[in-house]
């Protein structure tokens, strides 16, 4: 990192020092798991809020800098780059937030106190807005107008899921053995696999969903 970048670390929830640099590569492959999980996964809140200080730091440099130096052209690329990811990123979560909106609520609901909480405050706080607008316009349209037995909406029987059955393409980020990728039914036997480092794989989605979160293998 020369001069014009902003600060080159930041430290992560496990304290280890981590350059800007790196950060970034999490954060991207944050947003392809999250664009290709069929599901909501864990907000990346810190990677988001380290970047966004990168780059209000790179664009402090960027006023300082001589007008002729070259490298101000390829930091405003670079700026351009992270802001296209965290924007996308974003997006893409909000469109799923959008789409399995009860459902999403329902799990945060329950979640535990220790459990890490998949939205941030502000995703929670815009879901629960959606929700209240949604069964608003249900109960204004059509609701009101049905026997009062029928007008309530039970979120647990119309909630839109995704379909984790979905196959997924995904790159194996550490050897990982034992996985089982099909139940045993009466048809079939259980069929386990072992994940190694740097192969490819196309599965089903459910399967590897925590391998996903933890960070084992990353979906492409």
């Amino acid at each position: 990192m020369d001069e014009l970048d902003g600060n080159p670390h930041t430290q992560d929830e496990e304290a280890e020092t981590m350059t800007a640099s790196e950060v970034l590569v999490k954060l991207e492959e944050a947003w392809m798991n999250e664009k290709f999980s069929p599901e909501l996964l864990e907000i990346k809140s810190d990677l988001v809020d380290c970047m966004l200080e990168q780059v209000k730091e790179m664009e402090e440099n960027i006023q300082r800098a001589k007008k002729n130096d070259f490298r101000v052209f390829i930091h405003k690329m670079e700026i351009d780059r992270i802001r296209y990811v965290i924007s996308s990123y974003l997006r893409t979560r909000l469109k799923k937030i959008e789409q399995y909106t009860s459902y999403i609520l329902d799990k945060e609901a329950e979640r535990s106190e220790s459990d890490i909480p998949h939205l941030s405050p502000e995703e929670y706080a815009f879901a629960k807005e959606y929700l209240e607008n949604i069964e608003s316009h249900f109960k204004v349209l059509g609701l009101r107008h049905m026997p009062p037995n029928l007008q309530t909406i039970d979120s647990k029987q119309t909630a839109i899921k995704p379909n984790l059955n979905s196959y997924v393409f995904l790159k194996v980020l550490e050897d990982t053995e034992g996985v089982i990728v099909e139940e045993e039914t009466a048809d079939t036997g259980e069929e386990v696999m072992n994940l190694v480092k740097g192969d490819q794989h196309v599965i089903r989605y459910r399967p590897v969903a925590s391998l996903v979160q933890s960070g084992a293998i990353c979906l492409i």
